[in-house]
């Protein structure tokens, strides 16, 4: 079991040796294994996936600051008729230390039908900023629920 209040500040990133797949309306949106998470305290793993495994992702309006990663720039996601607004972000110049991220596509697993990792579905973490991916072995409390804005 991992604790996310033993994980860093400033984050870490890492290869993952997972396999990530996203799935939305039935379709395989992203499938690699190839992805990096972040591991930040108090906060479940990011991950990380590189835009060529990627499909029917386009830039969206809009970008946030993050005081370690730098600028994130926002994506949505298409599927057929479908446009989700915001599913998935990017440093496309990320800050020194996190170089590894450039370009590479983060999404909230909220925002879709199912992210997996080796198969075993993912749970979104609570709040509508922050997308960490939580799975039974990651323990918490996490960061984004009710009260927990001045962690």
């Amino acid at each position: 079991m991992e604790s996310v209040w033993d994980y860093p500040r400033p984050p870490r990133v890492e290869r993952s040796s997972k396999r990530v797949r996203i799935v939305h309306a039935g379709v395989t949106v992203a499938d690699t294994a190839g992805a990096f998470r972040v591991l930040e305290t108090s906060h479940p793993p990011v991950y990380y996936l590189p835009r060529a495994d990627v499909r029917g992702v386009e830039p969206a309006p809009g970008r946030t600051f993050c005081e370690f990663k730098g600028y994130a720039s926002y994506w949505d996601l298409v599927v057929g008729d479908l446009r989700l607004s915001a599913v998935a972000w990017s440093y496309e110049e990320p800050s020194p230390g996190y170089e590894v991220l450039a370009g590479a596509l983060a999404f909230y697993p909220g925002r879709v039908d199912e992210c997996t990792l080796d198969g075993e579905r993912v749970r979104a973490q609570d709040g509508d900023f922050y997308g960490g991916w939580i799975t039974p072995d990651i323990g918490g409390p996490f960061k984004g629920g009710s009260g927990t804005s001045g962690w």
